[in-house]
């Protein structure tokens, strides 16, 4: 059983009011949550990764309760989630693809079972790396008021040895969007898509 001993969790809250135009009756807010932790396998290669998935799923549900928090309101005021992984350069893609599960279904689950796909994204990365995460509408992909990134990262990470692990969250649509498309409201198909 693969251990992730934690360094370090960051939680960052950004509230928009504008992106130029009027300001909002409701400011958007964004959330981020990481945490760099060790990586068990940086160094060498290992076959079946897929079994440490399970070890990280209770650190999905840390981040995840640490943003709901985060971001007042509860789980019901939450619409967007994306998830990223920022591995170290002892590291491997692959270790990073081990947050899919842990980080995805952790926000699922405390969101009441969302149904749409957590975007992410995934890179190897030095000291100071950063990366957007990108953001969709937890219940329809297709909906374009809710297409976003949040540029993450931790200033002293990841070490060789270390994956950022990270979490996004945010309430509202886009400041000023105005791209048509599905609107959150008018969600039907309760499929993940439309």
């Amino acid at each position: 059983m693969p251990e992730f001993p934690i360094r370090k969790i960051a939680v960052t809250v950004e509230e928009i009011f504008h992106d130029g135009g009027p300001p909002a009756q409701i400011p958007r807010r964004r959330a981020a949550a990481l945490a760099v932790v060790k990586n068990p396998f940086a160094g060498r290669y290992v076959e079946d990764l897929q079994s440490a998935m399970d070890d990280l799923k209770p650190l999905g549900l840390m981040l995840s309760d640490r943003l709901i928090a985060a971001l007042g309101g509860g789980a019901g005021a939450i619409d967007g989630y994306g998830k990223g992984a920022i591995v170290g350069t002892s590291g491997e893609l692959e270790h990073g693809a081990l947050w899919h599960v842990p980080g995805g279904y952790a926000m699922r689950e405390r969101l009441g079972e969302a149904k749409a796909i957590v975007p992410s994204a995934k890179k190897l990365g030095g000291f100071g790396a950063r990366m957007d995460v990108p953001i969709g509408h937890i219940n329809a992909a297709y909906v374009r008021s809710h297409f976003d990134a949040m540029e993450v990262g931790v200033p002293d990470g990841p070490r060789p040895d270390e994956i950022v692990f990270a979490l996004v969250m945010t309430c509202g649509p886009r400041i000023h969007n105005r791209m048509g498309g599905l609107k959150a409201e008018d969600i039907a198909a309760w499929d993940g898509l439309r």
